[in-house]
């Protein structure tokens, strides 16, 4: 028999998501367009309620024989992945209401994608993580064409639906080929296994499969593509709360499935760090589409957080929670900033547009300023610790190259990130902005706010959170 009391205790944020999602299909039916406006609403506390509920089960369990479980650690991702996908959803309204596009869908699609976020948190077993992905990554497929009058939206959804196709069958693939040579699925079980030829295959395998889903290089080509074209609350989306969650989930597998052989993938996931960082940075020297350069900006933090896990549980279990934190905050902060920027020819994406922003709307350029400089890696602001930590993690571990590369690419991306702070403050105003929707603004200055005060006074317990949670990894 079921165990129920465990189960809500292993999986009640996905439960929640689950019956929240169902019961907005049903409200949909009934209600027709008249739920649209109201879905917002209803998908926004959805999220928030799931990441409450990630907080009161924090110290997580153990579900369906194994096939789920969860931790401080995983749990910790789910409160940050739930809370910001509840804000990308609020600022997405306006802007699908503008663009005559606003349906009760996108809500439910942000919905399922999120269950699929929980899923891939709460895998203990390839079965349940590939189910995970899956929901999780045809939710996104549809969101990113879910402009369907946008020419753009449409090769945005279509590339990510090839691409993430062939990474999920990668993916499959390599699972299939690990269960083959370690005779389980079970996390646990394959960690237990002996090592061979055929299990570093298959690893090899479904790491390629993983770091398509966090656009990790060389399997990055889909981003600035996808973040261009899609519309724009759906990258923001994309660059907070599902970042967050795949991460920790590539971490949480190389750790528990593979922890034991270490030394076998190390080198593999240095590798794939120090191509994130190097071609996310110089690529974005070029870009003249803020959100182009920002999807070039997410490859380069992914390849900052993939030094956390080439440095291994121990070291970087916690700086990982730290620095992604960290960026998905700031990243959304960011995009809400795009959101905010629209004229009467519509929205604005050209970096050379936001000349005289300081003059027109200082506050704006204020806040932007803040993110810019947290994403960046600058004192004081949030995304310089959150840099420290992953540096520091990498320098314990011995990773002493992966260290300078990540110096090197944080100092190159000052080239791009000045930039655009030096149109804002000094060059000559271009035409006048529209009034922007209030949810946006909330956005960002709270994203502001946390990353350039808040962090910056909680650092330290923000650490020792993450920490301690990164220490239920060994439960």
């Amino acid at each position: 028999m079921l165990d129920y009391t465990a189960m809500i205790v292993a999986i009640g944020p996905e439960l929640w998501l689950a019956a929240a999602g169902l019961l907005g299909v049903l409200l949909g039916a009934i209600l027709k367009d008249r739920f649209n406006a109201l879905s917002f609403k209803y998908g926004a506390l959805a999220l928030f309620g799931a990441a409450a509920l990630s907080l009161m089960f924090y110290q997580g369990g153990e579900a369906f024989g194994g096939l789920v479980k969860t931790n401080t650690f995983v749990n910790f991702a789910k409160f940050v992945s739930f809370a910001v996908g509840g804000f990308a959803l609020i600022m997405s309204e306006g802007f699908l209401k503008r663009h005559d596009t606003i349906r009760y869908e996108y809500v439910l699609l942000t919905l399922f994608a999120s269950l699929g976020m929980g899923m891939i948190l709460s895998a203990a077993d390839l079965m349940t993580l590939y189910m995970g992905i899956e929901t999780l990554s045809l939710s996104s497929y549809v969101l990113a064409a879910f402009h369907r009058d946008s020419a753009r939206s449409s090769e945005a959804g279509l590339k990510y639906f090839v691409l993430g196709a062939l990474a999920s069958g990668m993916l499959l693939y390599g699972a299939s080929l690990v269960y083959g040579f370690s005779g389980t699925t079970n996390f646990a079980g394959i960690s237990s296994s002996a090592p061979s030829i055929g299990l570093m295959f298959g690893m090899v395998l479904m790491i390629v499969g993983l770091a398509f889903k966090i656009s990790a290089a060389p399997m990055h080509a889909w981003t600035p593509d996808v973040y261009e074209g899609a519309p724009t609350p759906v990258g923001a989306f994309f660059a907070s709360a599902p970042k967050m969650a795949s991460m920790v989930v590539f971490a949480n597998v190389m750790f528990t499935a593979f922890g034991d052989v270490m030394d076998q993938w190390q080198l593999i996931v240095a590798i794939i760090a120090g191509l994130s960082m190097i071609i996310g940075s110089f690529g974005a020297l070029t870009q003249t589409n803020v959100k182009r350069l920002l999807g070039y900006s997410s490859i380069a933090n992914v390849g900052y957080a993939l030094v956390a896990v080439a440095a291994g549980q121990a070291s970087g279990a916690g700086a990982l929670l730290i620095f992604m934190t960290l960026y998905v905050v700031s990243a959304l902060g960011l995009f809400a900033g795009v959101l905010a920027m629209r004229r009467r020819g519509g929205m604005v994406e050209s970096i050379d547009e936001l000349g005289g922003l300081m003059s027109s709307r200082p506050w704006l350029a204020i806040a932007l300023t803040i993110l810019i400089f947290s994403i960046a890696g600058l004192p004081p602001f949030g995304g310089f610790f959150g840099k420290w930590e992953v540096f520091n993690a990498g320098i314990e571990a011995g990773l002493l190259p992966l260290a300078i590369i990540l110096v090197i690419s944080s100092v190159v991306s000052l080239g791009y990130y000045l930039r655009i702070v030096k149109i804002m403050w000094f060059d000559e105003p271009k035409e006048r902005f529209e009034s922007i929707d209030g949810s946006v603004t909330l956005t960002v200055l709270a994203s502001a706010f946390v990353a350039g005060i808040l962090f910056l006074v909680f650092i330290n317990q923000l650490s020792q959170w993450a920490y301690d949670a990164a220490r239920g990894l060994a439960s």
